[in-house]
């Protein structure tokens, strides 16, 4: 055997050994690249979502999913902020004052429970059996519903009603507000649902 064939099977066997290397150095990385985006069962655990707002017109309301939950976000009207305090009176916690930091975040205490008066951000679980209340937005007489009714939300399954803050009727069913989630502002238009706080 010649010097030259010594080097050369060498040089072969050296380039092969390099590339399985790096080969098998990428399939550990990969993974483990990819273990810094979360999860799906990381999302549905918990992960914050956020949230196009800029197409949500006054008096509607959309429907987002947090934590295997629905999240509504409702644009309220001039008119449904005005009739807010005239419910007051009939609530059973109109101050929110009722399990503070597990219902409504120290932003969320006022009489809308929002950040922005017109954007109201609630869990959409009634705290009674955990059924999803209906929209009942129409003020005035209306099957189950109080006939000096200013519009908010009814629990079909046993009767509990909501204001348009998520705020409970007195002497219903469910015990409490309705839960107001972690959430902030990205920018005017995009709501992060899930975080409060910037990193």
């Amino acid at each position: 055997m010649s010097e030259t064939q010594v080097d050369n099977s060498k040089r072969t066997w050296m380039i092969a050994s390099g590339c399985a290397g790096a080969v098998g150095g990428v399939a550990v990385a990969v993974p483990f690249v990819s273990s810094f985006s979360p999860s799906e069962r990381a999302r549905a655990a918990g992960a914050a979502v956020e949230v196009d707002i800029s197409n949500l017109k006054a008096g509607e309301k959309i429907t987002v999913e947090w934590r295997g939950k629905p999240v509504w976000i409702v644009k309220r009207t001039p008119e449904m902020l005005a009739d807010l305090p005239k419910n007051d009176p009939l609530l059973a916690d109109p101050k929110s004052e009722r399990k503070p930091d597990e219902l409504t975040p120290a932003y969320a205490r006022n009489e809308g429970r929002s950040i922005k008066p017109d954007i109201f951000v609630a869990v959409g679980i009634c705290p009674h059996l955990g059924c999803s209340p209906s929209d009942k937005f129409q003020k005035g007489a209306q099957p189950s519903l109080p006939d000096n009714w200013e519009g908010g939300f009814l629990c079909p399954c046993h009767g509990s009603t909501f204001d348009m803050a998520g705020r409970v009727f007195k002497n219903k069913p469910a015990p409490d507000n309705l839960e107001v989630p972690p959430h902030m502002y990205v920018t005017d238009s995009r709501l992060l649902i899930g975080e409060d706080k910037k990193a």
